[in-house]
């Protein structure tokens, strides 16, 4: 399928490792402009010297989402570098396991700014840009526990509230030819992040894991959630917004 994405600006926030490096190379694959950031200076300069060899080339900048200052810097630098943003994908997220009675305040709060808040600091910033252009796609990654139950209690209300945010924005933006949807990704198997963390720590329950939850009998791979991110981002999607994706095995539950 050709998805017509060449020369298209896509800014992809936490894009050093497992889905957020996915879906940055899948976009280059597809000969897009790409404007990507993580925390770590280090790891996110190894994506962009990987990143570089492709037609298009890549800008980058070390942010830390939660913060205004830095989003705002970043935001504004992309639109130095290319002229325009295109697309954004918001990946940025991530969970505790603090046991129900010990979550206090301030953990909420960093989990709710860490899922939800900081895509709202970066739409915020490219909304405007996207009105001006008259088109734009935005693409927040959730996840299966923000539409039925399994992850943790602030992970499941953040997510829950990015889907419901999508949905919002998607109905508001609809007029200005601005589509937004989201990705809901199941259980995701890379080097380093959590699922890779308790195979190694507890492979046979793991292995349990997989049978009773999996039907497919395996984890999922970034590549296919960066699959489906580049889909949405495309004209192929024109009449998709304000939907939610499972991408997900059939590991959910739920009918809906």
């Amino acid at each position: 399928m050709i998805l017509n994405l060449r020369d298209k600006v896509v800014v992809i926030t936490g894009a050093s490792r497992g889905i957020g490096r996915s879906i940055a190379f899948a976009f280059a694959e597809e000969e897009a402009k790409l404007s990507i950031c993580g925390r770590d200076p280090d790891t996110l300069q190894a994506v962009t010297d990987e990143l570089k060899p492709f037609k298009n080339g890549v800008f980058s900048k070390p942010t830390d989402v939660t913060d205004n200052e830095q989003v705002e810097s970043f935001i504004s630098e992309t639109l130095d570098h290319y002229g325009r943003i295109d697309v954004v994908v918001n990946n940025v997220g991530g969970s505790r396991w603090t046991p129900i009675e010990e979550i206090s305040d301030d953990e909420w709060h960093e989990i709710l700014d860490l899922n939800l808040v900081s895509a709202t600091r970066v739409n915020r910033l490219v909304i405007p840009v996207m009105k001006q252009q008259g088109s734009g796609a935005i693409i927040m990654i959730t996840s299966i526990y923000g539409r039925e139950g399994g992850g943790h209690i602030t992970y499941n209300a953040a997510k829950a509230a990015e889907i419901s945010m999508t949905k919002s924005l998607a109905k508001e933006l609809a007029p200005d030819n601005i589509r937004v949807n989201s990705i809901a990704p199941g259980s995701i198997l890379f080097p380093g992040g959590g699922w890779d963390r308790r195979m190694k720590a507890d492979p046979e329950a793991m292995k349990a894991f997989v049978e009773s939850e999996m039907p497919l009998g395996r984890f999922g791979k970034p590549e296919e959630i960066a699959n489906v991110a580049v889909f949405l981002a495309s004209e192929k999607a024109s009449l998709i917004t304000g939907a939610c994706l499972n991408v997900d095995g059939c590991q959910t539950r739920s009918n809906i």
